[in-house]
């Protein structure tokens, strides 16, 4: 017994070329490399099961993405690119507790020397650093723990992250 014959996509010569652009690129993500080859499959008139066992991911993958390729087409390319169409969609989840402002005074504060807070020590640790962002009020509540991370996480996506890292120890 066949099931539902999948919904077809046209591609235009930009989207095509695009979408095989990024099934090369040596810096694309390999899971939007593989939604692209998906796309493009999909658009080759490959059905949803042919795709999965194509590039062996299961038969809800080809379907999850021909829809949303097909839900997105309609906005055009300079507002909404291929790549941000293959992107995953945000997630609910509790929102952020910790504002842009407070992560900017907690990076400052990060920059700081120690003892200039009057405290003992050379290098900031994870309880040393939550205790402070505590005592000037950045933040009510904060673990040591995830005073570290958020530095951390923070501290790598800045050129002088590793100046920062070095400071940075979990406690």
């Amino acid at each position: 017994m066949q099931g539902r014959k999948a919904t077809p996509i046209q591609l235009n010569e930009t989207e095509k070329a695009e979408l095989e652009r990024l099934t090369k690129g040596h810096k694309t993500r390999q899971q939007i490399a593989l939604r692209a080859r998906i796309v493009l499959a999909a658009s080759e008139g490959t059905s949803n099961a042919e795709i999965a066992r194509r590039f062996d991911i299961s038969k809800d993958m080809p379907i999850l993405w021909r829809k949303r390729w097909l839900d997105l087409q309609a906005i055009e390319l300079k507002d909404l690119s291929v790549e941000e169409r293959l992107e995953d969609l945000q997630r609910p989840g509790a929102p952020m507790q910790i504002s842009a402002e407070q992560i900017c005074k907690i990076e400052e504060l990060a920059c700081e020397k120690p003892e200039k807070s009057g405290r003992p020590i050379t290098q900031w640790t994870g309880r040393e650093i939550a205790d402070e962002i505590k005592q000037r009020g950045i933040v009510e509540k904060l673990s040591p723990r995830h005073a570290a991370r958020l530095l951390k996480r923070r501290t790598n996506q800045t050129a002088s992250g590793t100046i920062l890292a070095e400071q940075i120890k979990e406690g």
